[in-house]
């Protein structure tokens, strides 16, 4: 008898812990939830929510931020790739393309050494390529970047790219002053780049078609323009310095193109590329460990009046026979900001 009331007693108990740890459930839960909710909200507050200026850089490296989620997507960008296009892939190594440009360099090769040798007597600074954690911000030239006070918290990213010609002067309060990288093509360089960067910025031309490069080449050597094969006559003088002057490789062109806008690369209709801008985050996300974003995405209103960007006059009817398409792009940031590759630094929509 005694055995069994022992039995029964240890049956009881159990049954009361049981019935605690339902109770106790929904409870668990929440403070689940609740931490969850206030570690987001921190993370995001440290990185510029509310306009809250950026600490360190170890508080955007640490923790779940530097697992890279990007690596999930069907995106499998190497993060072993040269940004950009040198000498020696022609002399001292099989280079094989099977592209022409722009997601290829097929048919250029020949062009392609003569601007590559008078733009690499250079020795790249080792400051930011040694580091632990670089983090980066692609600063796009959308207007919803107008009034947002981001400037100081641009500047203090170990890498700041920016696109085209936009300016910096005269903005600095909402863009910041900080230029690390600038990718531009042929039309969309300004004639003095000295005006809107810092002396050791990296002009980064991409080149689309073959007249790009020899547009560079004509620059570079002196020689006299050729003004056909463009939609817009870029500068014929260009005060840029020929050591500060580099050749993105097309493969990630390539990659932006066919692995995340799943595009078709050659067309016999009108040609659609990626916008200078998404190419950036991608160069960004196999070149550094953390990338935030700024100044993206068009306006949603119809108003064919609005502005586009935050500096100049450009309009949504500019945009009416693009050679991008924007609301497949918008998707594709969506797409990374959800899975974690990027976070923006702004409200956007």
């Amino acid at each position: 008898m005694r055995h069994d009331g022992t039995e029964e007693l240890v049956k009881m108990s159990q049954k009361s812990a049981k019935t605690w740890c339902l109770r106790l459930f929904p409870v668990f839960l929440f403070c689940i939830s609740f931490f969850t909710y206030y570690c987001s909200y921190t993370i995001l507050q440290s990185y510029g929510g509310a306009n809250k200026p950026l600490n360190s850089s170890k508080s955007l490296c640490g923790g779940w931020l530097t697992q890279k989620k990007w690596e999930s997507l069907n995106f499998n960008t190497s993060r072993q790739s040269q940004l950009f296009l040198k000498l020696d892939d022609f002399f001292w190594r099989k280079h094989l393309s099977k592209l022409p440009l722009p997601y290829g360099i097929k048919g250029s090769e020949q062009m392609l050494t003569k601007v590559l040798a008078a733009t690499e007597s250079f020795q790249e600074s080792k400051n930011v390529e040694n580091l632990e954690c670089k983090t980066c911000v692609v600063v796009g030239n959308s207007f919803s970047i107008k009034n947002t006070s981001l400037g100081s918290v641009i500047n203090k990213y170990h890498v700041v790219f920016r696109l085209n010609d936009a300016p910096v002067r005269e903005y600095e309060d909402d863009v910041g002053n900080k230029t690390s990288m600038r990718l531009f093509y042929p039309e969309s360089a300004s004639v003095n780049p000295t005006l809107h960067n810092d002396p050791g910025t990296l002009m980064v031309l991409v080149p689309f078609k073959l007249e790009d490069l020899r547009w560079l080449k004509e620059i570079l050597y002196n020689e006299k323009r050729v003004r056909k094969g463009f939609w817009k006559l870029p500068p014929q003088i260009w005060l840029a310095d020929p050591m500060k002057i580099r050749v993105l490789n097309p493969h990630f062109l390539h990659q932006t193109a066919e692995r995340l806008l799943h595009i078709p690369l050659y067309s016999s209709q009108q040609p659609v590329h990626p916008t200078t801008g998404i190419l950036a985050v991608v160069v960004a996300l196999n070149y550094c460990d953390v990338v935030h974003i700024a100044g993206f995405g068009y306006p949603h209103s119809k108003n064919q009046k609005h502005p586009i960007h935050y500096y100049g006059s450009a309009t949504m009817k500019s945009m009416k026979n693009s050679y991008h398409d924007l609301n497949h792009e918008a998707e594709a940031l969506k797409r990374l900001e959800d899975a974690g590759a990027i976070l923006y630094l702004h409200p956007h929509l």
